[in-house]
């Protein structure tokens, strides 16, 4: 199959490294959108009828995701038709990056979860670099005190979205550590330059949602190492909120129980349409206005109604649904602890769906790609037919 072959795995694996370290790296966001174009979308496009039998296979073991998946694209792109965006084109367009966003992942996978997991690895290397970056340009060279909150380079420049980037890669590195020793210099060095980057942003949602899925680690680890980290992370947590007590009760609840209720209020005004995908919206709170939910559910909820809010949370505990299906294995255990963490960080911030490839992919879209790749390991399984030509 051409899929498998290896220069079509190296355009593959160069797609997956620019999603995840270009985000920070490249010199602006247009650069980043178009090295997706070159690297992800077109590879996709160009591979995709090789792969048809994956496809199948997809349909057949997956196949409760694959419908929900299809009919949130559906209702979104039907939601187009009442929007009030300038653009229905450029929306719909957005749709159909998502869609190859998520066929790309079964791709990349036939080469096994092996090497997914190790370019995974050298990803999270790359935001480390991007983080020690971020924090010798704003401290050192722009000369900020460090009590400013940390603004990093690229597309991690906002302290909040910039941290739910950098803490989704914590968790994806401390799930899958490499086992040569020089690898584990490189990778102990980025969670140190990456754990740093997270309590300099001071985003709260972030540092919380990760304490949250380190404490949880050992529900599915069940190992030694993840109750170390366990047990390290609440010492920490400990540590810091005795250090930076006031600093961290400073801006207070940071309105969001009210930008919730006002949300809610939205929500009930088209509880059944919504306002149509990618349509502008503001949240009044408190004499203030807001530019959007600050929750992903909500803001699924005001723009697509509770239909369109069901459907995502049919695809989300869907994914839920498959990574429970290879929660012992490696790859299964990186990917629970990503789940989880994406849910708790969908509650603070991350107020964006469908829009184009940004930081909020990291905790939405991606997960849902990389349970996508699971075809592979249902395929496997006793009882299962092998796709045809896969590796």
């Amino acid at each position: 199959m051409i899929y498998a072959r290896r220069w079509a795995q190296t355009w593959l694996a160069i797609g997956i490294l620019w999603f995840v370290m270009a985000i920070a790296l490249a010199p602006s966001n247009k650069l980043y959108q178009q090295g997706l174009v070159l690297f992800l979308w077109l590879p996709t496009l160009v591979l995709l009828w090789s792969a048809r039998g994956v496809l199948a296979e997809q349909w057949r073991t997956q196949r409760a995701l694959c419908i929900a998946m299809g009919l949130l694209l559906l209702w979104s792109g039907l939601s187009l038709t009442w929007a009030s965006g300038e653009d229905a084109g450029r929306e719909f367009k957005r749709l159909v990056y998502i869609g190859l966003f998520l066929l790309f992942f079964p791709l990349l996978a036939s080469a096994g979860f092996a090497r997914l997991i190790r370019l995974l690895q050298w990803a999270g290397i790359g935001l480390g670099i991007a983080a020690l970056i971020s924090i010798v340009h704003f401290y050192g060279v722009q000369a900020h005190s460090w009590r400013v909150r940390l603004e990093g380079i690229g597309e991690i420049s906002h302290p909040v979205l910039g941290a739910y980037v950098i803490a989704a890669a914590i968790v994806w590195m401390l799930h899958w550590p490499p086992q040569q020793r020089w690898f584990q210099l490189l990778w102990a060095l980025s969670l140190l330059s990456m754990g740093a980057f997270l309590l300099l942003c001071q985003s709260r949602g972030a540092t919380l949602g990760l304490l949250i899925t380190m404490l949880a680690m050992p529900l599915w680890c069940r190992d030694r190492k993840s109750c170390f980290i366990a047990l390290s992370a609440l010492a920490a947590a400990v540590l810091a909120f005795t250090l930076m007590y006031a600093l961290i009760l400073a801006r207070g609840s940071s309105y969001r129980p009210e930008i919730f209720q006002s949300s809610l209020q939205l929500i009930s005004l088209h509880p059944w349409t919504g306002l149509g995908m990618g349509s502008f919206y503001t949240v009044p709170a408190l004499g203030m206005t807001f530019d959007h939910s600050h929750n992903m559910f909500t803001h699924i909820a005001i723009e697509l109604g509770i239909p369109g809010l069901l459907l995502w949370m049919a695809v989300w505990f869907g994914v839920l649904r498959e990574i429970w299906r290879v929660r012992s294995s490696t790859y299964g255990k990186g990917l629970m602890g990503l789940w989880l963490f994406s849910t708790l960080a969908m509650q603070f911030d991350a107020a964006s769906l469908t829009d184009t490839p940004r930081a909020e992919w990291f905790i939405s879209w991606l997960p849902v790609g990389l349970s996508m790749a699971l075809v592979w390991m249902h395929a496997r399984r006793p009882g299962c037919d092998k796709i045809s030509g896969s590796i």
